[in-house]
């Protein structure tokens, strides 16, 4: 009966030690681990090479700008800025990341996903229309919708990879900022994954698998890939700016 008793324990142990409620991330196994470019260093965790901790500093845990918005996305009435391990490189395997979303009147960020985190906005202007899909289990053809008006000082949690958006429902811009528990969340756009893939998805598979008809599919791709271009030529500008 002890032994079983132990046994019990160690899993439960085990489980809660490695519970997702912490960070979606593994736990680290040492204190820091500063990203570094540098392929002579001698530890590699999650993607990231290590700074050796005795030549870490201040700024490796440091980033400002998130009092401004980001780099305005053409067509798409918004601006993002995000901080990660890419722009703090003090965030290697800590498990966080966070960023600010500004929207312009009546746009939205699309139908998304974050396979890796879970995402706590909180909203510092405007009133945002906000909300996940949860699957329902009894019945895989169909989700419940689970959303909230938003206000300033409001918090709303969207759970890891379940498909959701924000709205601006106001008559002014909107800013939140989001929180997430990964030090790079991923963000894939289920609109722009589906209809504007490289190399292309079938017109009548996705006609069938969003049951649609075809001249709707066509003219739905023409729209986001336009977007998407247009988007692209706006990054190539300003990375040629800043050179």
């Amino acid at each position: 009966m002890n032994m079983w008793w132990f046994i019990t324990t160690l899993a439960i142990t085990a489980f809660i030690c490695n519970s997702p409620s912490y960070a979606y991330d593994n736990n680290p196994l040492q204190d820091i681990c500063v990203a570094v470019n540098d392929s002579k260093a001698a530890v590699f965790v999650n993607g990231k090479i290590c700074k050796d901790p005795k030549f870490a500093t201040a700024n490796d845990f440091f980033a400002s700008g998130l009092n401004v918005s980001g780099i305005a996305a053409p067509g798409a009435g918004g601006a993002a800025k995000f901080v990660d391990v890419n722009n703090m490189p003090g965030l290697n395997t800590l498990g966080i990341s966070t960023g600010r979303v500004d929207l312009e009147p009546q746009r939205i960020v699309p139908f998304h996903i974050h396979p890796r985190a879970t995402e706590l906005i909180t909203v510092l202007e405007g009133i945002f229309y906000v909300g996940f899909l949860l699957p329902d289990p009894t019945n895989f053809f169909k989700s419940r919708l689970i959303s909230k008006i938003l206000y300033p000082g409001d918090m709303f949690v969207n759970p890891i990879g379940l498909i959701h958006f924000q709205y601006n429902v106001g008559n002014k811009k909107a800013v939140y900022l989001a929180a997430f528990n990964s030090q790079k969340p991923e963000l894939i756009i289920i609109p722009n994954s589906i209809f504007a893939s490289n190399p292309p998805i079938m017109d009548d598979v996705l006609a069938q698998g969003n049951s649609l008809r075809l001249y709707v599919i066509k003219n739905m791709i023409l729209v986001i890939l336009k977007v998407v271009c247009s988007a692209l030529a706006e990054h190539q500008r300003l990375m040629k700016a800043l050179e």
